[in-house]
Formats: C-alpha cells, sequence, structure tokens
C-alpha cells in the first residue's frame, strides 16, 4: 500500500504532501477510516483532523482535507454527525483551509448533502463530492448553488442497477454529462478520474470554454496514474492529488480492492515493478 497511501502518521503525510507542492501539485489530506460504529471513534477522528488542519498551516502545505461523514459517525446519528463536522469546518475556516465532503454508498448521499448544506450555509468553507454512475446525480446537480465546489468522479462502491448504471460507457456517458452540467451552473469541478477518454473529453470541454483554474482542476489518486497527472501538469492545469494515510490503511485498502476488483491491476503492476 506505500505507493498509494502516504503512510500511518501526520509526519507521513507531511512529508509526502511537501514533496508534491514542491514538483507544483496541491493536495488534498484525507484520514483513513469509515463505517466507524462508535462514538469514541468519531471523537477522536474529530481530534486528529483537528491536529491535521494545525499541521497543514504549520507547515505551510498546499492542501485542504477531505473527510468521510461515516467517519464521524453517520451511520451512529445524523446529528452527532453534525456537530463533530461542524466542529472541523469551523477549526478549518478558522486557519483558512478548504473541507471536502466525500460521498459514500447511495445509503449516505441524502444525508451527505443534507449535512454539507448545513456546514456550507454556516462555515462557508467547504464541497462535496457526486458520483457519476447514480442515477440520481444530474438531479442533484440541478439542486446546487452556482459556484459550489464539486468532485466529479466515476463511483467505486457496487452499487443495486436500480440506482447506479453499471455499463461503462454509461458511466462514461453520464459523466459527461455531469461535468456539462455542473460547468454551466458556474460550479467549481474536479475532474477526478484516471480514464483517459475521460481525461481527454473533458480537456476539450474546458479548453472549448476557455475555463481557468477558477473554475475547474484536475484530481488524481496518490500512486495512480502519474504519469498522467504529470502529463495534465506540463501542459498547464490545475492538479491535485489525493493523500490519504493513518493507520487504517489496510482496511482501506482491502476495502478498495473488494468494491472495484481492478483497482488491482494498478497494485499487481506496483508488485512487479512496472508503470
Amino acid at each position: 500500500a506505500r505507493r498509494y497511501v502516504a503512510g500511518e502518521t501526520l509526519a507521513d503525510a507531511s512529508a509526502r504532501t511537501s514533496k508534491l507542492n514542491e514538483v507544483g501539485f496541491v493536495a488534498t489530506l484525507a484520514l483513513l477510516g469509515e463505517e466507524v460504529a462508535d462514538r469514541a471513534r468519531a471523537q477522536r477522528a474529530v481530534g486528529e483532523y483537528v491536529e491535521l488542519i494545525d499541521r497543514i498551516r504549520a507547515d505551510g502545505l498546499r492542501s485542504g482535507i477531505s473527510i468521510k461523514l461515516t467517519l464521524l459517525g453517520l451511520k451512529i446519528d445524523e446529528q452527532f454527525c453534525r456537530d463533530n463536522l461542524f466542529e472541523v469546518a469551523a477549526a478549518a475556516r478558522t486557519a483558512g483551509l478548504f473541507v471536502r465532503i466525500d460521498m459514500e454508498d447511495h445509503t449516505c448521499t441524502d444525508a451527505t448533502l443534507r449535512l454539507y448544506h448545513g456546514a456550507q450555509g454556516r462555515y462557508g468553507n467547504l464541497g462535496l463530492v457526486l458520483q457519476a454512475y447514480l442515477r440520481r446525480t444530474l438531479s442533484d446537480i440541478a439542486s446546487l448553488e452556482p459556484g459550489t465546489s464539486v468532485r466529479l468522479c466515476k463511483g467505486i462502491y457496487i452499487e443495486p442497477a436500480q440506482v447506479a448504471y453499471r455499463d461503462f460507457d454509461q458511466v462514461r456517458e453520464s459523466f459527461v454529462a455531469c461535468l456539462e452540467a455542473l460547468l454551466a451552473r458556474r460550479c467549481h469541478v474536479g475532474v477526478a478520474t484516471h480514464d483517459d477518454r475521460l481525461v481527454d473529453r473533458s480537456r476539450v470541454i474546458v479548453g472549448a470554454l476557455g475555463l481557468d483554474e477558477k473554475s475547474y482542476e484536475f484530481q488524481t489518486l496518490l500512486g495512480v496514474r502519474e504519469e498522467l497527472r504529470d502529463r495534465l501538469h506540463a501542459e498547464g492545469h490545475r492538479v491535485r492529488v489525493y493523500v490519504p494515510y493513518g493507520a487504517d490503511w489496510y482496511l482501506y485498502s482491502i476495502r478498495r480492492l473488494r468494491e472495484n476488483p481492478k483497482i488491482a491491476v494498478y497494485v499487481l503492476r506496483a508488485l512487479l515493478g512496472l508503470r
């Protein structure tokens, strides 16, 4: 997992992010953990996020943070999770940092949107993630305020066919439609994909609109398709790298492999020393 996870500690995460910053990339740091069923664990995560925020500011890192709400107790109690999210958002606002609320499986979508709108209305420093493979996503985009910051990805969870597109080409078509809809609403879009066809299509769309980094950026996962990341940066696009870290690295890796076996290809290539 070393290529795909910064390490277990804040020091590991800071060092990896600093190296990315030095060569021109911005980052999003994420403490690993999800599906928490224990209130004490969720509250510890809040404290760890506050420490992360302090470390980003102290080390002068060019990074925001990303949070999975089930780490903050969404599956325990929504009000409890809301209080935890507000505490992190308030600390981030004081430090001048941006908070990305990650999107999890479809059972969390409505609650995630509610909590995002509540926190954004109070603190103003948050964005969210939308998944192109969900059939509802275009409707969700239509309800967003202009200027909302959205990370657009395909989606990684195994979902029922009634709520998500399962055909690969359908997912791609939905991704493009969602990107166009977000840009039409003047949202700032993080184009989060390693799919060459979608990257090329996105480059055409933003180029035709004459957009600058105030309107979009490309986003990649740490250790995945680094040649693509470097090429986009060389072309002058703003590129953000998602940098996960923490003691839950093993469970994170296993979940990702279980939910999307295609990621195993990247792992196998890394083990064989291939790029």
